[in-house]
């Protein structure tokens, strides 16, 4: 059924200067703000023609969700079995906690054992759509895992550059797809120089976290799915990871696209992201008030994931936190370990240490009394544990 969908993509647009690109041309980003750009759809004549019951129906998976995804064509709708991941109950952890509505998004269960799986889906697909054959993408790992399974699915090369210190699961992951993998002195902000001037010289597509429309409009089906699971309400608040902050983005474009076809309301949950205590940029400029972020310097963590001393993306990422009444907090790497460690011995679920820093920050959220014991709350495990044995 999906392969008969058709998108409603219209154009791309900069959300500094509102100016229009057009998305049937490969684009990066807007010159003019030096600012990501995003794709619109027309939600005006589709909320005539779907229906929320209607998308239910539909085989499970990312596809379902067609007409609000950027894929025009039906050949290029790639797929590995991305999405519908499980909403888990985590009830030790909630009880120990004193919360009685707590839910997981368990994203460990995508095709590459991340969320990272959801955007490299679906900016591959629509770049190839658009011509691209050869790709390149700096990562602290799993991004590069993730284009590395697509371009080996659309028969495109990829090049992941990536820190010599990412876990080896993911090189080794990236090398059996048969893609080319280079390892770099330093953190991933290195990596990205090095894959900038590589591609540059070489004319290989950039997929670097928000250097193109698409990756976004993948992480947006979290959104969707959450929306859906809550009954077409959404839950009080939504705890994640923030490295690059894609899926913050995604999942808020995706509860405005819902509102404007009528199917939600205006009530958004509270967003809180999370980075670990030695590279906490979002925090730092949250606290401060701040519409940019500064560069982290000597930045350190176990969670390579969120170990991101900058974040392209920042101006959307911290009006998005503030408007939703939200909140950024970091965490330390030892409270990662133990909340790991509890995730897996009181509720069985073996998640990243990225993952473990959402409930990490839960505890202290709750301690201060910014989550009450009624609230609807999920917290994300973006990645499964077994990546990192």
């Amino acid at each position: 059924m999906p392969n008969e969908i058709k998108s409603y993509l219209t154009y791309l647009e900069c959300p500094e200067c509102h100016v229009h690109f057009s998305a049937d041309e490969l684009q990066t980003i807007c010159p003019e703000c030096n600012s990501p750009i995003f794709a619109c759809y027309d939600l005006e004549a589709l909320k005539s023609r779907i229906s929320k019951d209607e998308v239910r129906q539909r085989p499970r998976g990312v596809w379902r969700w067609a007409e609000l995804l950027p894929v025009r064509q039906a050949s290029f709708r790639i797929t590995l079995g991305e999405g519908d991941t499980p909403l888990l109950e985590a009830p030790r952890l909630a009880r120990s906690l004193g919360l009685n509505n707590l839910l997981v998004k368990d994203e460990g269960l995508n095709p590459t054992g991340t969320f990272k799986s959801r955007g490299l889906q679906m900016a591959v697909a629509r770049a190839v759509e658009l011509g691209v054959k050869e790709f390149v993408i700096p990562t602290a790992g799993n991004a590069g895992g993730a284009l590395a399974a697509y371009a080996a699915r659309c028969g495109a090369k990829a090049h992941v550059y990536m820190p010599k210190d990412a876990p080896r699961s993911t090189m080794e992951e990236v090398k059996s797809y048969g893609m080319e993998l280079i390892l770099v002195d330093g953190l991933i902000n290195d990596a990205g120089r090095m894959a900038k001037a590589d591609a540059t010289r070489a004319g290989w597509f950039d997929v670097s976290t928000f250097k193109e429309p698409y990756r976004p409009e993948g992480k947006k089906t979290m959104g969707l799915e959450l929306a859906e699971a809550y009954g077409w309400n959404l839950p009080d608040v939504i705890i994640y990871p923030a490295g690059g902050g894609t899926g913050l983005v995604g999942m808020w474009k995706a509860f405005e696209q819902l509102e404007a076809l009528g199917w939600i309301g205006p009530q958004r949950p509270r967003f809180v992201a999370v980075q670990p205590d030695g590279c906490a940029p979002l925090v730092r400029a949250f606290q401060e008030g701040a519409e940019r972020v500064t560069i982290w310097e000597n930045a350190h963590s176990i969670a390579g994931g969120i170990r991101v001393p900058g974040i392209f993306a920042d101006r959307p990422i911290l009006r998005l936190l503030r408007q939703s009444q939200g909140t950024a907090i970091s965490v330390a790497d030892a409270e990662m370990i133990e909340f790991r460690q509890r995730l897996a011995t009181q509720d069985g679920i073996l998640a990243s240490y990225e993952s473990a820093a959402t409930a990490a920050a839960l505890a202290h959220l709750v301690q201060q009394k910014w989550i009450q014991p009624e609230e609807k709350v999920v917290i994300f495990s973006t990645a499964s544990g077994l990546k990192y044995l």
